[in-house]
C-alpha cells in the first residue's frame, strides 16, 4: 500500500530530515596521501567501513559496497565515481573481483564541455583496450532511444579467463536536474534488472551518489512492487547513505524518484 505523498511540501521535508542525521563519517582511506588522486571529487568518499577493497592489500578506490534490505529481500550494488585515466585499471579489477556480469553507467562522457567521466572501455569492435592486467574487448552493441548497450568479454592476462560484462549507458539525463522522460529511465532500471546475474550491480555516474543514489533507490523499489512488498522510499534512501556519504544529491532527484513510482504505479492501477 502505497499512501500518496504527492505533495512536493511533504517530499521536500523528508529529504531535509534525511540531511539531519548524524551518521558515522569516518573517511580516512581516502583522505590518504597516495589516495588523494584516485577521487574525482575532493569532498565525495567513500566511508571506510563500507569501501570496496582491491586485492590482497585492500588497495583503494572510489567505491562502496551498499546492501538495501527490504521486506525480506536484500538487494545488492557497487556505487561508484566514473572512473579516471588513472582508475580505470583499479575499476575493472574491482568488476573481476565482485564477479560483476552489469555495469548502469548513468552519465554521458562529457557534459556541458565538462569531463564527467573517462572513457573506459575500447573505442571499437576491432581494437581491445590494453590495461595492466586485462584486455577488454568490446564485442558487440547496440543504440536505442534512452540508453546503449555494449557487450564486453574481459580477459584476464595472468590466467586467460574471460568475464562477461554487459554494460548500459544511460544517455538521456541532461546536465542538470533530471531525465525529461521518466518512462525512459523505468525502461533503462528494468533492463539492468532483468541483465543482472552474478556479483553486485556496479552503478556510476560522475561522482556515484546523486544519479547513481536515485537509479539505486528505484531499483529496489521496481522489486518491491512487482513482489507486492511495501516500501519506503524515505527509508531506502536512510539505508543508502548510511553506506556511502550523501546518496542523492538534491530535492529535484528525491522528487524524481516519486515521481517516477507514482507512474508505474498509476500504470498497474489503469491496467487493473
Amino acid at each position: 500500500t502505497y499512501q500518496k505523498k504527492v505533495s512536493e511540501y511533504e517530499i521536500t521535508q523528508e529529504f531535509v530530515a534525511l540531511k539531519v542525521k548524524n551518521l558515522p563519517a569516518v573517511f580516512h582511506s581516502g583522505n590518504e596521501l597516495h589516495n588523494r588522486d584516485k577521487n574525482r571529487y575532493r569532498d565525495i568518499l567513500p566511508y571506510d567501513s563500507t569501501r570496496v577493497p582491491l586485492g590482497e592489500n585492500k588497495d583503494y578506490i572510489n567505491a562502496s559496497y551498499i546492501k538495501i534490505a527490504n521486506s525480506g529481500a536484500e538487494y545488492y550494488y557497487i556505487a561508484t565515481q566514473g572512473p579516471l585515466p588513472t582508475t580505470t585499471d583499479d575499476f575493472w579489477q574491482m568488476v573481476l573481483e565482485n564477479n560483476s556480469n552489469v555495469i548502469a553507467m548513468i552519465t554521458k562522457e562529457k557534459e556541458g564541455g565538462v569531463t564527467k567521466c573517462h572513457h573506459y572501455w575500447p573505442i571499437s569492435m576491432k581494437k581491445p583496450l590494453e590495461l595492466n592486467s586485462c584486455r577488454i574487448f568490446l564485442e558487440n552493441y547496440q543504440i536505442l532511444r534512452y540508453f546503449i548497450i555494449r557487450m564486453f568479454q574481459v580477459v584476464k592476462k595472468s590466467t586467460g579467463a574471460s568475464h562477461f560484462v554487459k554494460h548500459l549507458q544511460f544517455t538521456d539525463w541532461p546536465d542538470h536536474g533530471t531525465p525529461t522522460s521518466a518512462e525512459g529511465f523505468i525502461k533503462y532500471v528494468r533492463y539492468v534488472r532483468k541483465s543482472h546475474l552474478t556479483g553486485p550491480i556496479v552503478v556510476h555516474c560522475s561522482a556515484g551518489v546523486g544519479r547513481t543514489g536515485v537509479f539505486l533507490c528505484v531499483d529496489v523499489v521496481f522489486c518491491a512492487i512487482e513482489n507486492n512488498f511495501s516500501f519506503n522510499i524515505m527509508n531506502i534512501v536512510g539505508q543508502m547513505r548510511e553506506q556511502r556519504h550523501g546518496m542523492i544529491q538534491t530535492k529535484e532527484q528525491y522528487m524524481f524518484c516519486y515521481k517516477i513510482v507514482l507512474e508505474v504505479l498509476q500504470k498497474l492501477w489503469t491496467v487493473k
